[in-house]
């Protein structure tokens, strides 16, 4: 049978050129930030430190954001930053990086009350530091006055938490836009001009825990991890949140959960689980805005893993792993920047014991509600911090390409063959 090349060729021509023209566009989403930022010297500033703390390489990567530029003339205006330690600068830069794009028509569609923009420092924060929504900005828009503000949700945090939008400096590709804003804007839980300076809580945690009786299992288990000097070192900051489980919880461990039987890091890494890297009394847990908070054991193992889910539940706190649920039983020790709850079950994360058994039992025998479904399952909209914009914005980019790559491949067949 004849094959007619000249026919073929053009049936396959329209495809081979939606699909090279599909991959072009999709490799030219590299910004080099401080390239863009260069031709303006009242930047320079700032230009640099975002080069020295390796927020412009990390900005390389992403396909959209929105950056708040501070020039020079405030930078050298404020001493904010010079006693800070450079991991706090880094945080401070990057909750100037918002991970969404905004042109200058967006930035005058934001409500009054405004609205949450999660930033970088929700999503690479070394510390937990960015909890709940505190790693988002409020972005409003006075329509009277013309002013677009951007700040810190949360209204009692260390001045400055707000700053006004001055003007666009640069959109690029639709995907990128950076804007001039009067101040910097420092994230809650930072206290810059007193960080260095603060003196030690000091406490004793194993003492702690000991003195609060029946939670002498936990102590011996801390103090043979050598974990507890860890949690000690990061009282200072933004504190931390400890749940400790009573000795009884320990006795009713299922025959399942052989913790004991676990290698040394995994154990470390149970007990970091017990612990949130951010000072919480017990009325903010009873009241806090989003149920699904990192652990230690987040910041080791990375983003959207070794979470808890923590709820008011019939008054009192409760905590879903995913594989049990606790609940507070009491205060062990309430003192700025360290708080200590009794709880009522070993909290078991799923990372290490579902896999052993994915039918584990649920404390109570209450359903788990997030073991059912990952975050990754719901469209962007639903997500929450757990799972950092970052991570949603690259699996969401990821799962379109394969969508967009399927469709051109059928439609090219189709093309083709009918």
């Amino acid at each position: 049978m004849a094959i007619n090349i000249s026919l073929l060729i053009s049936h396959f021509t329209p495809f081979i050129s939606l699909y090279l023209l599909f991959h072009t566009t999709t490799t030219i989403s590299a910004v080099n930030i401080t390239h863009l930022l260069s031709p303006f010297p009242d930047l320079s500033d700032f230009s640099a430190l975002l080069s020295a703390t390796t927020v412009a390489a990390a900005l390389s990567h992403r396909s959209s954001l929105t950056l708040l530029a501070v020039p020079n003339s405030f930078l050298r205006s404020s001493s904010l930053l010079r006693p800070s330690p450079p991991s706090n600068i880094a945080d401070v830069i990057r909750y100037h990086v918002l991970l969404q794009h905004l042109n200058p028509n967006d930035l005058t569609g934001f409500p009054p009350s405004g609205k949450l923009v999660p930033t970088l420092f929700q999503t690479t924060s070394r510390d937990s530091r960015a909890t709940s929504n505190l790693g988002y900005v409020n972005v409003t828009y006075d329509g009277q006055t013309n002013t677009t503000t951007v700040s810190s949700p949360a209204a009692y945090s260390q001045p400055p938490n707000s700053a006004t939008v001055i003007s666009v400096i640069k959109t690029l590709n639709h995907n990128v836009s950076i804007f001039y804003v009067n101040s910097l804007i420092v994230p809650y839980g930072f206290d810059l001009l007193t960080s260095e300076t603060r003196p030690p809580l000091g406490l004793n945690i194993t003492k702690a825990i000991t003195d609060g009786h029946n939670f002498n299992v936990a102590a011996s288990m801390l103090a043979a991890s050598g974990v507890v000097q860890e949690f000690e070192s990061d009282e200072n900051g933004a504190g931390i949140t400890m749940f400790v489980p009573t000795d009884d919880a320990f006795a009713d461990l299922p025959a399942t959960a052989n913790f004991q039987s676990l290698p040394a890091d995994k154990k470390a890494d149970v007990l970091r689980f017990h612990v949130l890297h951010s000072y919480y009394p017990l009325g903010s847990l009873q009241s806090i805005v989003n149920p699904v908070q990192p652990t230690l054991a987040t910041e080791d193992k990375g983003a959207g893993m070794f979470t808890l889910n923590i709820s008011r539940v019939n008054g009192s706190v409760a905590i879903n792993t995913g594989i049990v649920i606790a609940s507070v039983t009491q205060t062990v020790l309430d003192q700025n920047p360290v708080a200590i709850f009794g709880i009522s079950r070993v909290l078991l994360p799923k990372e290490i014991f579902g896999k052993n058994d994915e039918n584990a039992p649920v404390g109570n025998g209450a359903p788990s509600p997030v073991s059912s479904s990952s975050p990754g399952d719901f469209p962007p909209e639903f997500f929450v911090p757990s799972l950092p914009p970052a991570n949603r914005e690259e699996l969401h980019s990821s799962a379109t390409v394969r969508c967009v790559n399927f469709v051109v491949f059928c439609t090219g067949l189709l093309y083709v063959f009918v």
